[in-house]
């Protein structure tokens, strides 16, 4: 019997995958056209994007750019095209942007929110990028919330300098009495002291100071801020002070102390039962009532407080979840490690329940920058507030669409920006794949 069998001895060569699995072209056969339904839905879905398209591309596109009021877009539209319809009078916006980007902030000043701002994504880096960030660039990270406010309202210099030293008494009355006096009491005695500074002694330091070495720029009033820098301005400092403040109450929901834990609780379950424009309102007309009498507690600070404490309630929750989806032999490790509660939480518990809970975290943060348009209901004119305000000039009386396209254009850009970041820190930290 002949031995059939064969056996190669060369390599055969390479060869090119077929062009319809490949490129643009297997793309849309695997992803649009899979299938005798998926065709058909892909050209309905086309279809309907056409549409919208040959409708919305005019007008944005012919429009009109340069005019003094609603009525003489509308003279040049049927001048130009001989109908109204379908046509943008973007004049409202060449017109006012300004004024919907800064509010009533002087204008020889806008250099300072410029800078504010330049400085917000300078102090960012290292925290969003630190693999990518010089490590000098902490420093500015740590001085930022003091500078960012001085640079907005203004003032003395030492004023933000004075805050600092509060903070820093805190720090080191921490770092250096534990050993002495145990970590709970010097953590008490730090903060004692740092009240102590900000509301007694801090005052006539300033004052006298200032009249020593008057350091300083022009002052602001907090009735001079609107637009979306408002929007700007109380979505940072929400998202940024409401994180900290979210994971402490997360822990402080989990711990064993029986008073921390009803606090944290009950804390929590009261500002996520109340909407948060009823804590706006309160912010507004009722806490003044609970402050001594000649009390000058500044609205736009009230808002923040007020919106921190929200963000950070809902924060909580999230990062508990996170905390919930980590398996106890985490916890178990960190003991065996000999670590601390403090150590085994910032080397080994929070990371892993960060991670997990960017989603949330993000999501969160979205929904109180978004929610800063609700400020435009108890009289800060945000860029809500302007846009109503425009449209009841008689100029612009009767323009709806143009406005709200570019709101919507700004909150779009800042809350996809955050989104993709978000995309991007779940395949930066993915190890799932990793041996």
């Amino acid at each position: 019997m002949s031995d059939t069998s064969y056996v190669r001895t060369e390599m055969l060569e390479q060869r090119e995958p077929p062009a319809s699995t490949v490129g643009v072209i297997g793309w849309a056969r695997a992803n649009l056209f899979s299938s005798a339904l998926n065709s058909v839905l892909t050209l309905v879905a086309l279809g309907f994007v056409a549409y919208i398209l040959s409708a919305l591309i005019p007008w944005t596109f012919q429009s009109v750019w340069n005019a003094e009021s609603l009525s003489e877009c509308r003279e040049i539209m049927i001048a130009t095209w001989g109908s109204t319809h379908g046509h943008a009078c973007w004049a409202v916006i060449n017109d006012r942007w300004l004024q919907m980007l800064y509010g009533f902030y002087p204008n020889h000043l806008y250099w300072r929110v410029n800078l504010a701002l330049v400085l917000t994504l300078a102090a960012l880096a290292p925290v969003l990028f630190s693999e990518k960030s010089p490590r000098q660039m902490i420093y500015l990270t740590l001085a930022y919330p003091f500078i960012m406010p001085w640079l907005m309202w203004g003032g003395s210099i030492w004023n933000p300098i004075s805050a600092a030293v509060g903070f820093a008494i805190v720090f080191l009355g921490t770092r250096y009495l534990t050993a002495m006096i145990g970590s709970l009491i010097a953590i008490i005695v730090s903060v004692i002291a740092a009240l102590l500074w900000w509301m007694v002694i801090s005052a006539p330091v300033v004052a006298g100071l200032s009249g020593v070495i008057p350091i300083g720029i022009e002052t602001v009033q907090s009735r001079e801020f609107g637009g979306f820098m408002l929007a700007l301005l109380l979505g940072i400092v929400a998202i940024g002070v409401s994180l900290p403040i979210g994971i402490l109450l997360a822990l402080g929901r989990q711990s064993d102390l029986m008073i921390v834990k009803a606090i944290c609780v009950g804390f929590i379950e009261f500002i996520r039962g109340v909407p948060l424009i009823t804590l706006l309102f309160v912010a507004s007309l009722l806490l003044n009532v609970f402050l001594p009498p000649g009390t000058n507690f500044d609205i736009i600070l009230r808002v923040m407080i007020m919106m921190t404490l929200f963000s950070a309630a809902y924060m909580a929750e999230v990062i508990r979840g996170g905390l919930a989806a980590l398996p106890k032999g985490q916890y178990e490790g960190a003991d065996s490690l000999g670590l601390n509660y403090w150590q085994a939480q910032r080397l080994i518990i929070m990371p892993q329940a960060l991670k997990i809970s960017i989603p949330g975290i993000v999501s969160t943060f979205i929904g109180i920058f978004k929610d800063t348009t609700l400020v435009s209901i108890i009289g800060l004119l945000d860029v809500i507030g302007f846009s109503t305000a425009i449209r009841a000039d008689a100029n612009w009386n009767g323009i709806y669409w143009e406005l709200f396209a570019f709101i919507a254009v700004l909150f779009f850009v800042v809350c996809f920006s955050m989104s993709r970041y978000s995309m991007y820190l779940e395949r930066k930290l993915q190890t799932g794949h990793k041996r």
